[in-house]
């Protein structure tokens, strides 16, 4: 279904018929993707009395309890209530959900006993672009993203100059396939964070990162229309669906 959008005073053409899902979906599995040391999801069948809400054990549906945490288990898209004081909803802080946005790949620098992605190479990626949504696929780039598991691994992190670049030439939305923008272990500094979020000098509401993301060989780097899509949580985070159209009249 192709189809010519008006967005941010530009038409482009997309065929929503081909979307790329570049979300990694919750299992209660031990291939389920696993970070800051939580335990697998659990999807269980609702018990009450001698009732099982399942229908292969005699009930009419199946009806199960999730039991999972957004940040952890999955794909997932936060806002500034994330690391504030005050309670802040990403439901609130998402209102609109197609975005121009550019993917790039980058290899992350060894610093010491650090991985760390620099200013320096999301510039480059970038080329002059400056997009209101960026996808960072770190290099080497595998499937074992889909189900790893993150805690104590040190994984690349985004250094404080690079958010902060990104937040000076207006990116809004900050898509990433590790499990935060920020060091595993940092003690409370969370500088990505707070740079892009512009914390707490001025902050940025209406701004959100989404995180544990896998994106395939298969899409190269340059331009799409993004959807980002998030489920109706009263929270800080909530699970995402991230899906990106090529824009064909580029």
């Amino acid at each position: 279904m192709k189809a010519t959008i008006q967005i941010n005073n530009q038409y482009i053409e997309v065929d929503f018929s081909k979307p790329l899902d570049i979300s990694i979906p919750l299992q209660a599995s031990a291939k389920n993707p696993l970070a800051w040391y939580q335990n697998a999801p659990a999807i269980e069948p609702v018990k009450m009395g001698d009732w099982t809400g399942k229908v292969s054990e005699g009930a009419s549906v199946n009806f199960n309890n999730v039991f999972f945490n957004p940040h952890a288990h999955g794909t997932h898209t936060e806002c500034l209530g994330h690391i504030s004081e005050e309670c802040y909803s990403v439901n609130d802080a998402l209102k609109t959900f197609f975005f121009l946005a550019e993917v790039i790949s980058v290899q992350p620098e060894s610093v010491g006993e650090d991985e760390i992605i620099s200013k320096e190479s999301i510039v480059k990626a970038l080329n002059g672009k400056t997009p209101e949504a960026i996808i960072i696929r770190t290099l080497p780039n595998n499937s074992e993203k889909k189900s790893k598991h993150w805690s104590d691994t040190n994984w690349p992190f985004l250094h404080e100059n690079a958010a902060l670049f990104l937040r000076e030439i207006g990116v809004k939305h900050l898509l990433i396939d590790l499990p935060s923008v920020d060091k595993e272990r940092d003690e409370g500094k969370l500088l990505a964070h707070k740079a892009f979020w512009n914390y707490p000098e001025n902050p940025r509401h209406y701004c959100t990162i989404t995180e544990l993301i896998y994106v395939p060989d298969s899409i190269a780097d340059g331009s799409y229309l993004l959807n980002l899509q998030i489920a109706s949580f009263h929270n800080d985070a909530s699970p995402s669906k991230p899906v990106l159209y090529k824009i064909e009249n580029l």
